[in-house]
């Protein structure tokens, strides 16, 4: 019998069943490739909205083909805003790709969720995109998620949240590999220093530690969301089973003795 909690988590499981096939088919990357370049589009809208909280400014951003971004400030803050901002890409894509996972599993809110998704794409594509490749793709994205908040379906969005937010974290647990790294290429070339070496220059120790860091954080919030999402369905395994057992409760009647 499918249970109420299993129901409800039928979109999560396809999601990381589906992600974890693709992943190790030879076309896999071809399905998956416009979800790096959402996860990229995440990481570099977090390093944003962060410039714009620590009054650095967000001057514009840029996704090119091989799903590397770059987003630029308007100006310089000082280095506790510069550490904000260095740290913004990677915690920010986890942190997002978490919240997905946990309000993926209501379908009253999965519609709203891709249509807040798209509306964001296309403001994003309209006001900070300043490439070519990265409008088209955000534009892209933004009528994809518009029609699948418009088919009546709810199961459909709720499997689309679902697959992003998998997607987004899985990303943001494997682009921290090229933190590793030496020199940072983007868009091909290469563009200096990675946010790990940026980070260790604003605040402390190297970019190792940093690198480790944010994996740390991510698998940290990767296992919270699916923990939490474990718990709530026990919460709705037990409620399910109070309501059966009301339902099928005989009222007794006392005699009247009278």
């Amino acid at each position: 019998m499918l249970t109420v909690g299993y129901q409800r988590q039928r979109a999560l499981i396809l999601a990381l069943l589906a992600s974890l096939l693709l992943w190790n088919l030879p076309f896999g990357g071809l399905v998956l490739y416009p979800f790096k370049l959402l996860a990229t589009w995440l990481h570099e809208m977090s390093h944003g909205v962060v410039m714009l909280l620590t009054g650095a400014g967000f001057e514009h951003l840029e996704i090119f083909k091989d799903t590397s971004g770059i987003a630029q400030a308007e100006r310089g803050v000082g280095a506790a805003g510069r550490a904000a901002i260095h740290s913004a890409g990677y915690m920010g894509t986890s942190l997002i790709g978490a919240a997905l996972l946990v309000v993926g599993q209501t379908r009253p809110f999965a519609r709203s969720v891709v249509a807040v998704l798209g509306a964001l794409l296309g403001l994003s594509a309209l006001f900070w995109i300043k490439n070519d490749f990265g409008q088209h793709t955000a534009y892209v994205g933004m009528a994809a998620c518009l029609a699948v908040a418009l088919v009546p379906s709810e199961r459909l969005a709720v499997l689309v949240v679902n697959f992003v937010a998998t997607q987004a974290c899985i990303n943001a647990l494997l682009d921290i590999r090229v933190l590793f790294r030496t020199d940072m290429v983007i868009n091909g070339q290469i563009v200096g220093a990675s946010d790990a070496h940026n980070m260790a220059n604003a605040t402390f120790g190297n970019h190792w530690m940093w690198a480790g860091v944010w994996l740390a954080w991510s698998v940290i919030f990767f296992f919270v969301a699916l923990r939490f999402i474990y718990w709530r369905h026990l919460e709705y395994e037990a409620r399910a089973v109070r309501q059966v057992a009301r339902a099928q409760a005989v009222p007794v009647h006392e005699p009247d003795l009278s």
